[in-house]
């Protein structure tokens, strides 16, 4: 099946990718959709994100971490100086 492509940056950027990964044209689109589907299933949410984070650090979750901080907290934390 045969894609025609009719934008010029999207050529230009093809053939340097073909040329830096020292493939074929068609192989080259064949390799950046791969990696752009990969990509885009792979990545992890924000919660996972802070789920490994906290494992990394040996942070666990409490009932008294999970309340909101009162105002004063807040306030106190802004710079009035």
């Amino acid at each position: 099946m045969a894609i025609n492509v009719n934008n010029a940056e999207a050529d230009a950027l093809t053939r340097e990718f073909a040329t830096m990964a020292g493939v074929s044209i068609t192989d080259a689109i064949v390799i950046a959709m791969k990696e752009a589907i990969e990509r885009r299933t792979s990545s992890e949410s924000p919660a996972e994100t802070a789920a490994r984070l906290r494992k990394k650090h040996g942070i666990s979750l409490t009932p008294s971490s999970r309340k909101p901080l009162s105002h004063e907290v807040i306030d106190s934390l802004w710079d009035k100086g």
